[in-house]
């Protein structure tokens, strides 16, 4: 059976427009840091609440006090958070040296056994993995939804906020969250 040549562009066109589509929106969802990033003012206490290592110890929040953090929550089954994935590694891998964390905290049902799996699939070897239990954190953050990036400073205060998935990796970013993570004491 012979496809007619116009049915046949349209389901090429087609085609092209449906591979186009997912690079636009992986685009479109790594928008520019300092367009969705909302400042918390006055800075606030972050929630009480407990995330989980791979290894199962328990931790709070409270015990990096003193170094500024990059809270970000995910899960390995939203399109977002894994598209942002690569480039908060790239702002980890920059922070570190400056002392300041970068807590991935996975809602993944599954466990450290899944997150594990994700980061070595997709070449993630400079994020810890951490989990938030039945997103216990994500709701104590009071966040509409996943990715949400909350960014405390070295005097342990919420500074500012991101609900959605950023590029972490531009060079503004390293910057401009080098900058909100400094506590009173550093300015």
């Amino acid at each position: 059976m012979m496809i007619p040549r116009r049915l046949a562009l349209a389901a090429a066109a087609g085609t092209l427009a449906v591979g186009a589509l997912p690079r636009k929106l992986h685009a479109e969802r790594l928008a520019s840091l300092t367009e969705g990033l909302s400042p918390v003012s006055p800075p606030q206490d972050p929630p009480e609440g407990v995330f989980v290592t791979q290894d199962g110890s328990s931790h709070h929040l409270s015990e990096f006090k003193g170094r500024g953090m990059v809270v970000n929550m995910w899960a390995t089954w939203c399109a977002p958070c894994v598209a942002e994935m690569p480039s908060l590694e790239a702002l980890s891998k920059a922070l570190a040296p400056h002392d300041i964390a970068v807590l991935p905290l996975s809602s993944d049902r599954g466990g450290a056994d899944v997150v594990s799996a994700w980061y070595q699939a997709h070449g993630i070897s400079g994020l810890p993995v951490l989990l938030d239990p039945k997103g216990a954190m994500a709701r104590a953050f009071n966040a509409n939804g996943i990715p949400t990036t909350v960014i405390i400073n070295a005097d342990g205060q919420v500074v500012a906020r991101l609900e959605g998935a950023a590029d972490w990796g531009a060079p503004e970013a390293e910057i401009l969250v080098r900058k909100l993570t400094a506590g009173q004491s550093a300015r």
